[in-house]
């Protein structure tokens, strides 16, 4: 994909990310995006790194996450406000863009509510090829709400899950996900309570929404050689599992001075030993050691797996057409002749042009 001009920058809109995921094939686009992550993991001392820029307010939060690589620079705009389900509108919505650090000019923009969700789920997968128990085969998640259903396909199709047994506070989040997985070939089991989603499971995934210190799992729920994949905890005062279970756990995060901060970890002191994910994918740290050990990642989000994903998007792109092109960036003939720009238009518009 090559934009004609540089001051037209290539828009996906969400119609367009739609149509774009449906046509590369879900479960393929989570197994190609999860293969950017991993390379992106892979080199990620190249990497800007800073916790997210985050604007938080009594109804939720308003974050920029930005990272570059020296060639690449992304950055996503996304909001986590929970009650916005009570009135129809979205949980998380986000946008990002992608930019040539060379010339600071952007060369994507895209919706990234739908690709985060993407993202997010790819990224979980991806964490536990190298955490989970060898062969696992069935799977809980705990919060059914909108990510849930990519969360089961990523986990379907980069490890292998069989069996998907799903609860929730509110019954019909998890009757909208058996419906929604029908037909994928997984075997979907609607559960009672999080005690019953969690037996016989050898991952477990909690992914609520609500803003508040929760305990969606205790510690008499947690067995011996489970991975646990904490994903709805991911903001100050937002936590899902109760602290008996990380110290039971081997702790593994993506960006630990961020994950202190808005993690499951956030209940712990400070000193309290993690391991960042890429240093496992580099092989520099072991991640799942024995049948019997707990591994937790305490999955945040960070603007590496966004980078990817815009990447990855990117990519796909070339030769679909489906993006729109926008007069995004001012191009006047001569660089420095921005006012005589609006000059030559002015004239335009009186010529009736």
């Amino acid at each position: 994909m090559t934009a004609a001009k540089l001051n037209i920058v290539p828009f996906v809109s969400v119609d367009h990310m739609m149509q774009l995921v449906l046509q590369i094939g879900v479960e393929r686009a989570l197994t190609e995006m999860a293969s950017y992550i991993e390379e992106d993991f892979q080199r990620w001392e190249l990497f800007d790194k800073t916790p997210r820029v985050a604007s938080h307010s009594h109804d939720g939060v308003i974050e920029l996450m930005p990272t570059s690589d020296g060639t690449l620079y992304g950055f996503k705009y996304v909001n986590g406000h929970p009650k916005n389900m009570r009135s129809g509108l979205q949980t998380v919505t986000a946008f990002g863009v992608l930019a040539d650090v060379g010339s600071g000019y952007p060369m994507l923009l895209t919706e990234m509510t739908l690709l985060t969700a993407l993202r997010t789920a790819a990224t979980s997968a991806v964490a536990a090829k190298y955490l989970a128990p060898e062969n696992p085969k069935t799977m809980a998640i705990i919060g059914n709400g909108a990510q849930a259903e990519f969360q089961a396909l990523a986990f379907s199709a980069l490890m292998g899950v069989e069996t998907v047994q799903l609860y929730d506070i509110d019954p019909a989040a998890s009757q909208k996900c058996r419906y929604n997985l029908a037909g994928t070939g997984l075997e979907i089991k609607m559960c009672a309570s999080g005690q019953e989603a969690v037996e016989g499971a050898d991952i477990i995934t909690t992914v609520t929404a609500d803003k508040q210190y929760a305990t969606i799992l205790t510690d008499n729920m947690v067995g011996a050689g489970v991975h646990i994949n904490a994903v709805g905890g991911d903001c100050p005062g937002k936590t899902e599992l109760h602290k008996d279970i990380l110290l039971r756990s081997d702790i593994f995060v993506e960006y630990t001075p961020q994950t202190r901060i808005e993690g499951e970890i956030q209940q712990l002191d400070e000193s309290h030993p993690v391991t960042e994910l890429w240093q496992v994918m580099t092989g520099q740290v072991q991640g799942r050691k024995s049948p019997e050990q707990i591994t937790l990642f305490d999955s945040v989000g960070f603007a590496i797996e966004d980078f990817s994903a815009l990447r990855y998007i990117r990519d796909k792109l070339a030769g679909t057409g489906l993006y729109e092109e926008l007069d995004l960036l001012a191009d006047p003939d001569e660089p420095r002749d921005l006012f005589g720009m609006l000059l030559r238009k002015q004239q335009q518009m009186a010529d009736g042009q």
